[in-house]
């Protein structure tokens, strides 16, 4: 069948990817699985009594509206909401310069779609969110990665890179990083590396692009500031989202920068979806206005680095000798690496069996390295599943060694 069609598709489509993650959880749907494979927040952190008391306000006060179409940019009073939230934190922006996004996978694909021409080179973390990278091929990016080290990206190696690729002749867009533990790595960049990092991009003339999903769910350690507040020449744009703070159902995300990059973002996203849901902006907005995303917050903190101290604990207490893994700040996840001659791939199998799952960490480099790496997910997994779960992945891993 599909030879029956392979004409009608578009050279863009021939690159684009399933995802990997995506269809692992396929794969995770029996009752008795133990998955930490998805980046997913716990339902335990969603404020359903306090949605359901915002919603019915929002149906009473303004339910005419909240039905209606949305502007492309987005609803004025949760886009203002947003801007006050940011200059609190030393950022200087007007509701011009922030648009809402439809989640921040669609942010990903509108840049990707504004900006990059195929064979155009994006810099990224090796290893680097897998979404990120599939939205950017699609347009026919050339990824070039950069190793990361336990601060994050490492400015130097950037750098070389940059004028490696230049000197041949290519056009180079932007660098893309996830500086607030990192996706899938969970390291965060301090602020030398930050102010560095703008540095070269200004330098070499580039653009880039910040993904900060994670930032406010931090469990210690000093906030760093956001490279956007760190920018001075208007070339950072920095995505968030709602789905880690709030509810991913909600399919909310927003992108700051300057103000002539949002109106070509607005542009783009108007032949996209033409605007994303008034309904959810509104609830969203009036939930802020209340004070309850932080109440709320403070409780999803709380209740992530008791799951984050729990898996390490687990960690420590099953894991054979020779096995890795990071301890964030924060976040979703830990990155574990496996001794050199194992391949996570052949470990995947050996844990499906035993009824338990994890992201092999090769699908986060855009090289094909890291096949002795995996990301586990610790926000969604109660403690019992916890360490059961690691329990049957360190006896996997004990037989996997043993065969290898």
């Amino acid at each position: 069948m599909t030879e029956i069609f392979s004409r009608f598709f578009s050279n863009s489509s021939q690159l684009m990817k399933k995802s990997a993650i995506r269809e692992i959880l396929k794969l995770t749907q029996r009752p008795e699985m133990i998955s930490f494979a998805g980046g997913l927040p716990s339902p335990d952190s969603f404020p359903l009594d306090d949605i359901k008391k915002v919603t019915a306000e929002i149906l009473n006060d303004d339910g005419q509206a909240a039905l209606q179409y949305s502007t492309t940019e987005g609803d004025i009073k949760l886009r203002s909401l947003l801007v006050e939230r940011h200059n609190r934190e030393g950022l200087h922006l007007t509701t011009e310069n922030l648009i809402i996004t439809t989640g921040s996978q669609q942010a990903l694909d509108l840049i990707g779609k504004i900006f990059i021409n195929p064979g155009d080179v994006v810099f990224c973390g090796l290893p680097s969110y897998l979404g990120g990278i599939n939205a950017f091929m699609i347009y026919g990016a050339r990824m070039k990665g950069i190793p990361l080290d336990d601060q994050g990206m490492r400015p130097d190696l950037l750098e070389k890179s940059i004028i490696k690729l230049k000197n041949e002749g290519n056009v180079l867009k932007f660098i893309y990083i996830i500086p607030d533990f990192q996706n899938p790595a969970g390291v965060t960049l301090p602020l030398a590396r930050r102010q560095e990092i703008i540095r070269i991009a200004e330098r070499h003339d580039l653009l880039i692009i910040e993904d900060s999903p994670y930032r406010d769910v931090r469990f210690e350690g000093t906030p760093q500031p956001l490279m956007s507040a760190l920018d001075h020449s208007g070339r950072v744009l920095t995505l968030s989202t709602f789905s880690k703070i709030l509810a991913p159902g909600f399919r909310l995300a927003w992108v700051i920068g300057h103000r002539e990059l949002i109106d070509k973002i607005v542009t783009a996203k108007q032949s996209a979806d033409l605007c994303s849901p008034a309904f959810v902006q509104k609830i969203t907005a009036k939930y802020i206005e209340k004070g309850m995303l932080d109440l709320n917050l403070v409780k999803t903190i709380a209740l992530y680095r008791e799951r984050r101290d729990h898996m390490i604990r687990c960690f420590r207490e099953y894991m054979p000798e020779g096995i890795k893994w990071t301890e964030p700040e924060g976040g979703l996840f830990l990155f574990v690496t496996l001794p050199p001659s194992m391949d996570a791939a052949k470990l995947l199998e050996r844990a499906i069996r035993k009824n338990v799952a994890f992201v092999c960490g090769s699908v986060f480099y855009c090289n094909n390295e890291g096949q002795n790496t995996m990301r586990m997910n610790f926000s969604y997994t109660g403690p019992s599943d916890t360490c059961e779960g690691i329990r049957r992945l360190a006896e996997a891993i004990r037989e996997e060694m043993a065969s290898v």
